[in-house]
């Protein structure tokens, strides 16, 4: 990456892309993750630089799905690895640990298949996430004109799922999936090609 791009603070880059892994699968705004670094700059090179790494297959910042892509590019970005080998080498924690812990254990689980999905993505086949308050989607895939909603529990799934919901009557996907919890496995989701959940 510091090959083919200009990068004129490459110790920034380096702790970005820790940021990076350590806060995979949660919504972080360009303002917080100045209060993270030292030496930040400005929001600009912050976005440039998730940029370099999405190229490089690292760390992607999925914006949010509004529909109206001027704000879609002004929003927070939510963080995304592209293998969660990287999330879980940055945590320290080994299996038993990982898995003890709920909160970490979800957005592992939750950047599994967030991974799976940017990893499949292409000019056509787009990955966001959805949020307005507290109701939340986590990851939405527009496929062409077709688009697809994504719920992600890593736990039982005993309440309802007001995110999908409120986003189905906002924007009528033409498909909406709960992975985990009571729905589809994530073993089976990941067994499966990103076009086989998202296509027609």
């Amino acid at each position: 990456m510091l090959l083919l791009s200009r990068v004129d603070k490459p110790a920034l880059l380096r702790r970005l892309f820790e940021l990076g892994c350590l806060y995979s699968g949660q919504i972080l705004s360009y303002t917080k993750m100045a209060g993270q670094l030292q030496d930040a700059g400005n929001t600009t090179t912050l976005a440039h630089y998730l940029d370099l790494m999405a190229g490089a297959g690292m760390v992607a910042g999925l914006q949010k799905y509004t529909g109206d892509a001027a704000r879609r590019r002004a929003s927070s970005p939510k963080l995304a690895v592209f293998n969660t080998a990287l999330m879980s080498a940055m945590s320290g924690l080994d299996f038993n640990q990982a898995r003890a812990d709920r909160s970490f254990w979800g957005r592992l689980t939750e950047s599994a298949v967030g991974a799976h999905l940017v990893n499949a993505a292409t000019a056509t086949c787009q990955v966001f996430y959805w949020r307005d308050r507290n109701r939340e989607v986590d990851f939405v895939v527009r496929d062409g004109p077709r688009l697809t909603a994504i719920e992600v529990k890593s736990g039982r799934t005993r309440d309802s799922l007001p995110g999908l919901t409120a986003f189905a009557q906002a924007f009528r996907p033409d498909r909406a999936l709960l992975v985990g919890g009571d729905g589809i496995s994530v073993e089976e989701f990941l067994s499966e090609p990103v076009r086989h959940w998202v296509g027609p």
